[in-house]
């Protein structure tokens, strides 16, 4: 697999299946390391450094600097015009000591040319030794000399092969006279050779080296990288992440959830698709029976058992779930007990006014029946007494007749529950606690008690029904269904049960309550 991070500059970063943030970290640290060694190990282990520290045409400021100098010059020639004064600085910058040995150049004695362009040099003195043992080897009897080289247009001291501990230095002074040409001199050029390490002209040391500055533009670069990287490049997936297309169908109740915990699932396993059809329980249930075989991707989503019935199917228990009776809001009724829910629905109740309403006539509202959640309504508020037999009455057909006597009418989801009994006047239905609570219906409590999750685990709240998830036949291990069906009972996928106030099956104190038929 291969990712192309976007294009930051122009040129497109593939990366491949490594972590490229600890490849650039590793080069992060190799790269100045391998400077390092190369500079001070290497090639930087023996150096000879020299350092131009003053370069400066002759003024009368020359008598204070260096009081006689110009006169004693002045005696020994009859005119000296555009003169100079160089002072230079010759060190061992490495890491070991130079032996005299160390001089590559064929001389039995001298190891250095400083060399003038364009000058000559007419007067020159050794100063400043770090050691004063260095003057036995810059004595006059050392090698060291002056001359001019191509013609006289390049003046040279010839400087001795002079060993020099770690650290130490010793500056040369000369008195220039321009040879030829015009305007500013070249530099001084020190020229020679050392075995296993060469020489080089250093910098101050009170500044920033060529080399630091390359190293931090060098580590800048990868900083960058390796936040570019980290933005834009998605996180490994966790190892419990499957791939491929699951179908969920089935409960319009648990719906909003379903497609909740899908979402965050499809936010931590990136390759995963979700698709969703949720036409009530029972179509749920007769799509998995029907095509569960050939699709192991597909589950469908109950608000009960599915009792005797589909014995192809295996459930996995999810939650406790929590739903509520709902009526439309100008009623006048906010608390009912499960006698009187139980009267409103077998007819014995048919005006609001009989329960300290208003006097409206009642509206029944229902889901079809292969509901689960009418399931669950008659067997925890109804007590499995059979409601009236009464023929089927679309909600929107009756809209015209509300207000001079009962009615009833069918839904077929969910969201066709709320929007009815928001509707009509007069009207009561029931739905998932979590949609109710957002929609312009009243909840009302049952003897009392409102809907919550810990009312429901202790039983004191009456109106709830266990979520289950039914596949044909085991999902394979590796399937997307089985990961995520791992998600929803053992992940991440509990706490968004629970923002929908459900009670996930770990939760309860009597787990055998999530067992079918409990």
């Amino acid at each position: 697999m291969l990712l192309r991070l976007p294009d930051l500059w122009g040129v497109g970063f593939l990366v491949g299946d490594f972590p490229l943030d600890t490849v650039l970290a590793l080069v992060g640290i190799a790269v100045p390391v391998g400077a390092f060694l190369w500079e001070f190990v290497v090639v930087g282990r023996r150096r000879l450094g020299y350092r131009v520290q003053m370069d400066t045409p002759v003024t009368g400021e020359i008598t204070s600097v260096f009081p006689g100098v110009l006169e004693q010059l002045r005696s020994d020639s009859a005119e000296l015009r555009d003169l100079s004064v160089v002072l230079v600085r010759i060190e061992n910058s490495g890491a070991i000591a130079i032996e005299t040995a160390d001089y590559l150049l064929p001389s039995p004695r001298i190891g250095l040319h400083l060399r003038f362009p364009q000058r000559r040099v007419i007067g020159m003195a050794v100063t400043e030794l770090s050691d004063q043992a260095l003057a036995d080897s810059l004595g006059s009897n050392s090698g060291i000399g002056v001359r001019e080289d191509t013609g006289g247009h390049i003046g040279v001291i010839d400087l001795p092969k002079v060993p020099l501990d770690r650290s130490d230095h010793y500056k040369i002074l000369a008195i220039l006279q321009r040879s030829e040409g015009s305007g500013e001199y070249p530099a001084p050029v020190l020229v020679g050779g050392l075995k296993r390490g060469r020489v080089t002209e250093t910098e101050s040391r009170t500044g920033i080296s060529r080399m630091m500055l390359a190293l931090v533009a060098f580590l800048v670069l990868v900083i960058v990288v390796q936040f570019a990287v980290a933005v834009f490049e998605p996180e490994p997936a966790p190892a419990d992440c499957a791939t491929g297309r699951l179908t969920l169908v089935g409960s319009s109740a648990f719906e909003p959830v379903v497609r909740e915990a899908a979402a965050q699932y499809a936010k931590r396993c990136t390759r995963a698709e979700f698709e969703f059809g949720f036409e009530g329980t029972e179509r749920g249930l007769d799509r998995v029976t029907v095509q569960g075989k050939d699709n192991r991707e597909l589950l469908a989503i109950s608000d009960g058992s599915k009792g005797v019935a589909y014995p192809a199917l295996r459930h996995r228990a999810l939650a406790v779930a929590l739903f509520s009776v709902i009526v439309h809001k100008d009623v006048g009724v906010r608390d009912l007990t499960v006698a009187q829910v139980r009267d409103l629905y077998q007819d014995r109740i048919t005006n609001w006014k009989e329960v300290g309403g208003r006097d409206i006539p009642v509206v029944l509202v229902n889901r079809l029946p292969g509901s689960g959640t009418r399931d669950t309504f008659d067997r925890r508020l109804l007590d499995a007494a059979q409601q009236p037999p009464r023929r089927h009455v679309s909600c929107t057909g009756i809209k015209d007749l509300i207000g001079t006597k009962p009615e009833h009418c069918d839904v077929q989801v969910t969201s066709d529950m709320i929007a009815a009994v928001a509707e009509l006047p007069g009207a009561i239905g029931y739905s998932a606690f979590a949609e109710a609570s957002k929609a312009d219906v009243v909840p009302v409590t049952i003897a009392g008690v409102r809907a919550d999750r810990d009312a429901a685990i202790t039983r004191t709240y009456p109106f709830w029904g266990v979520e289950y998830a039914y596949s044909y036949g085991d999902p394979p291990g590796d399937s997307l269904a089985a990961a995520f069906l791992r998600f929803l009972t053992e992940q991440t996928g509990q706490e968004v049960l629970r923002a929908f106030g459900n009670a996930p099956c770990d939760d309860l104190p009597d787990r055998e309550r999530c067992l079918p038929d409990s």
